[in-house]
């Protein structure tokens, strides 16, 4: 039986203004779980088990000077799991959707995986389209173009990646997390609603504490007789 994994609440012993929930989602055995260890911990693990259900990592990053947490939730790509995944895609602010450059079959999935994140998450969620497994130049099945004009498509922000180098691992998510805060201060993203997969840390509630105006006092009643 499959146990489920619990969001974690944010951390307020740790310093940061946002927090953001990422998903990664893709088929199966696109790289996903290496691009999540590449990122949290700047390395490469060349592990070819699947992902059982739903893996977590964090990382706080620096963006526009802003200390920003993100809460990533690698996703299994087996059509087994997805009733299960399917539960995590909601309140999410951000998602890398994976394909394999050298999987025709993973690229022709995209649109399911896209159709399932904008239906179940956040209805103003950012997507990144991650190309990996740049590194396999002689195995390629998907050219740049053709993924390009899909991202171009569907609005989506494109990147070929290489979770085995490194290469654009950092900059995807960076990518994302840039236009989720964006996004947050033309307005069109509101941290205090329910559901936007973004919340403030201690020390966005510090500034908000120190921006919100003075609560003026109620002039005293004085009643005639």
């Amino acid at each position: 039986m499959l146990a489920a994994v619990r969001p974690r609440p944010p951390d307020m012993s740790e310093s940061y203004e946002y927090l953001f929930k990422f998903l990664i989602i893709g088929s199966a055995a696109t790289g996903k779980s290496s691009l999540l260890n590449n990122f949290i911990g700047n390395k490469f693990k060349d592990d070819r088990c699947h992902t059982v259900g739903v893996e977590f990592g964090s990382k706080i990053i620096n963006i526009g000077g802003k200390a920003t947490k993100l809460q990533i939730w690698d996703t299994a790509g087996q059509e087994r799991f997805r009733s299960v995944t399917k539960s995590y895609y909601r309140g999410a602010a951000g998602a890398l959707l994976v394909y394999d450059s050298t999987s025709r079959d993973s690229f022709n999935a995209l649109s399911n995986w896209l159709r399932d994140a904008r239906t179940l998450a956040s209805p103003n969620i950012v997507i990144l389209l991650v190309g990996n497994k740049k590194d396999l130049e002689q195995a390629r099945e998907v050219t740049f173009m053709e993924a390009s004009q899909f991202a171009q498509e569907n609005e989506l922000v494109f990147l070929e990646t290489s979770a085995k180098t490194g290469e654009n691992v950092e900059e995807a998510f960076l990518k994302c997390s840039k236009t989720i805060l964006a996004k947050i201060e033309t307005g069109e993203l509101d941290p205090e609603r329910i559901g936007s997969g973004i919340q403030y840390g201690s020390s966005g509630m510090q500034r908000l504490s120190r921006e919100a105006p003075p609560t003026r006092s109620q002039p005293d009643c004085v009643c005639h007789t």
